[in-house]
């Protein structure tokens, strides 16, 4: 195996990882909810996120936070997330970007928890 290293392997890690979400029990209708017809547009993005967090190009426009803060998601759906991630991620690569591909999807699971704690269910806070 070799270590991320361009726009493919992130596609190639991005869709293998929402095939595997599709099909979970437990987060798949969250995504599946939302996402009703085409997923293309939500991998295009997904795609864009993940070359800005893993190689600092520009093309990432967007708050994932406020997509995701109204959703009824709690800790065991960021444990099953990062679950699926990390499996693809190993499955796939090996090395320093895929060490990094992990730990921030660790961080950015942390973060959403710990602001969806504050909010607290009130639809009056603002999200940032």
């Amino acid at each position: 195996m070799k270590d991320i290293t361009d726009i493919a392997d992130i596609k190639l890690f991005v869709n293998e990882f929402y095939d595997k979400v599709r099909k979970d029990e437990l987060i798949g209708p969250v995504f599946l909810e939302k996402i009703t017809g085409d997923w293309q547009p939500h991998l295009d993005k997904m795609y864009a996120f993940w070359n800005a967090a893993l190689f600092a190009e520009p093309g990432y426009r967007g708050n994932p936070f406020a997509k995701h803060a109204p959703l009824k998601i709690s800790s065991p759906h960021f444990e099953r997330w990062l679950v699926l991630f990390g499996d693809t991620i190993d499955s796939n690569f090996t090395g320093p970007m895929a060490v990094d591909a992990k730990k921030r999807a660790g961080l950015m699971a942390d973060i959403f928890l710990v602001k969806l704690e504050r909010m607290n269910g009130d639809p009056g806070k603002v999200i940032v």
